[in-house]
């Protein structure tokens, strides 16, 4: 029980921070370099979840937070988005964790790409044009940037919190 306890309060306690974080990016006016870009800030409970506590754990964070935010900021075009971007990320990221070959940071940056790539893949599908492709090299771009500041911030909380 103590056990289960601890990993429940784990759980609420980084989806009630990814909501915070999303909260407070949702009051960032969106980059006047393109829009839609965010640094996606919610994504650091499911990195650090991913360093310190497994895939499935980090899943269930994602999922939970994908649900709550879409519900409480969003709607159904938001969760398709966000749900495809966290999915595919999560995918990637666990992928290239289970190798050992790459750092937190790597894996961030990788969860950070893959993230708008799989976002752009449900807006074609959605919009039913791949026009929407040549959108993707500045998504790349702040993909990595982002990525590499959410990797970094996780990097440096998970070898400051105990476990």
């Amino acid at each position: 029980e103590p056990a289960m306890s601890r990993r429940m309060a784990r759980y609420a306690l980084l989806i009630a921070l990814a909501m915070v974080l999303s909260w407070l990016e949702a009051m960032v006016p969106a980059s006047a370099a393109a829009p839609g870009m965010k640094l996606g800030l919610a994504n650091l409970a499911a990195v650090f979840a991913l360093c310190r506590m497994g895939v499935r754990d980090a899943a269930v964070i994602s999922l939970v937070r994908v649900v709550l935010v879409s519900i409480t900021f969003g709607n159904a075009y938001s969760f398709a988005y966000s749900f495809a971007g966290a999915a595919l990320s999560l995918a990637v990221m666990a992928l290239l964790k289970k190798t050992g070959k790459f750092s937190v940071l790597g894996v961030s940056i990788a969860g950070g790409v893959s993230h708008n790539v799989g976002q752009v893949l449900v807006a074609m599908a959605v919009l039913g044009t791949a026009r929407l492709a040549w959108y993707l090299p500045a998504l790349l771009v702040s993909g990595t940037a982002a990525g590499a500041a959410i990797g970094a911030a996780a990097g440096i909380v998970a070898s400051r919190v105990k476990a």
